[in-house]
């Protein structure tokens, strides 16, 4: 009887010993989370969002300056630009926030000529590649900083000026060599030569309507400069008590996954030390009981 009273008090203690430590464990896996901030703000966001997303539309401006050539002449000249601005903010006020920044395309009179979407309430990232005149570039960037908390930005002025003339002499050669071919149509020659004639010439207009493609994106009346905008939800959809108990639930799953991994390192230590003092207890007794000791 003796012997059954010392095991359940040892099986007492140990319980009540494990307990403190689970206890231990829950409360400092919560006070972390709420240190560290939303769970979600962690989350690298899963949707895979990038801040200098890639969308395909190019927008290209145009910038006047003088060089002068003498006391009484000036030369106008021109230079062909990209200028991007890379814009990432988190926001706990998704909803509102994305009103804002809408608002803001809308005053700028800005064009919003892509747009993403990705991710669950609570998580959620908005990309938007906006196209906005140069001339409210700057002031546009600098709006948009007011939205949410930045997380990055950068702004990025390319000189396209370079490419723009090589794209333009290139057009002009092939429509010197497509008029070249146009002037042999005429002439009398071989089927195979005549066919083989049409062919170079459709390939000729092929190039030059993609070389227009190109030259129309540097329009003046196409004229844009690219703000891209990233807004990321890092805040909890549910707030106070809600939040409490997600945080709580996150804390106790961790507690249970390295509690059951504590228990069974305990356990095999307390099993060990118990049956040694088991053990030892026989002996002493047995040694006693001989009159060794």
């Amino acid at each position: 009887m003796e012997r059954l009273n010392e095991i359940s008090k040892f099986i007492k203690k140990f319980s009540l010993g494990f307990a403190c430590v689970f206890l231990i464990l829950f409360l400092f896996r919560l006070a972390y989370s709420y240190a560290i901030g939303s769970e979600s703000q962690n989350v690298s966001q899963e949707q895979g969002s990038s801040t200098n997303f890639d969308y395909g539309r190019k927008n290209y401006a145009s910038e006047k300056f003088y060089s002068p050539q003498d006391a009484k002449l000036t030369l106008s000249s021109s230079q062909k630009y990209e200028k991007v601005a890379a814009i990432s903010s988190k926001t706990s006020e998704f909803e509102e926030d994305e009103k804002k920044i809408r608002k803001n395309v809308e005053d700028a009179k800005g064009v919003i000529q892509y747009e993403q979407r990705s991710g669950l309430a609570g998580r959620r990232t908005l990309q938007l590649g906006i196209g906005v005149n140069p001339d409210g570039f700057d002031s546009m960037v600098e709006s948009i900083q007011k939205i949410g908390v930045i997380d990055s930005i950068s702004v990025n002025k390319t000189d396209k000026t370079n490419e723009y003339k090589d794209i333009t002499a290139t057009r002009i050669s092939l429509e010197k060599s497509k008029a070249g071919l146009l002037s042999l149509k005429g002439r009398n020659g071989k089927i195979e030569e005549l066919i083989s004639l049409e062919k170079e010439i459709l390939e000729i207009e092929g190039k030059i309507q993609d070389l227009g493609v190109k030259l129309g994106e540097f329009d003046q009346e196409n004229e844009f400069c690219t703000i891209k905008f990233t807004l990321k939800e890092t805040g909890a959809v549910s707030g106070g008590f809600v939040t409490f108990l997600k945080k709580c639930k996150i804390s106790l799953e961790w507690t249970i996954k390295y509690g059951l991994f504590f228990f069974f390192l305990y356990s095999f230590a307390a099993v060990g030390a118990w049956i040694s003092w088991f053990l030892g207890t026989r002996i002493l007794d047995y040694l006693k009981a001989k009159g060794i000791l």
